[in-house]
């Protein structure tokens, strides 16, 4: 592995640690991280209620970097993934959704509930 994807790969550890702490601070669960399927992995697995989301992390040094940060392939690639897990993860009775949480230096999280709806 190069040294900047190295890098890259420790801030986007980084940042879905970031992302876990946020959600638990707004009352979620965090019920996996880095969860690998066969089809994908999953960032973060959160619950709240009877809300159980499967969330993808996108972090960017700059705030503007964010709005081509997610595509539909990331989020059909999370879906194929969650399609998998979502037995493992989520109770009977349960929503399930496909969301996306964005982060820059100094700014607010931004958490985008059901951003995938196949």
């Amino acid at each position: 592995m190069t040294a900047k994807r190295e890098i890259a790969e420790r801030r986007g550890r980084e940042g879905e640690a970031e992302a876990a702490q946020w959600l638990a601070q707004q009352g979620w669960v965090i019920l996996g991280e880095r969860v690998k399927t066969p089809v994908g992995e999953i960032d973060l697995i959160a619950r709240k209620g009877t809300l159980t989301a499967f969330i993808e992390v996108k972090w960017r040094k700059r705030m503007g970097d964010l709005a081509t940060a997610i595509d539909e392939r990331r989020l059909i690639r999370v879906a194929a993934a969650a399609e998998v897990v979502a037995h493992e993860y989520a109770q009977e009775g349960d929503d399930l959704t496909i969301d996306v949480i964005l982060l820059a230096p100094g700014s607010r999280p931004r958490h985008i509930t059901n951003a995938f709806q196949p």
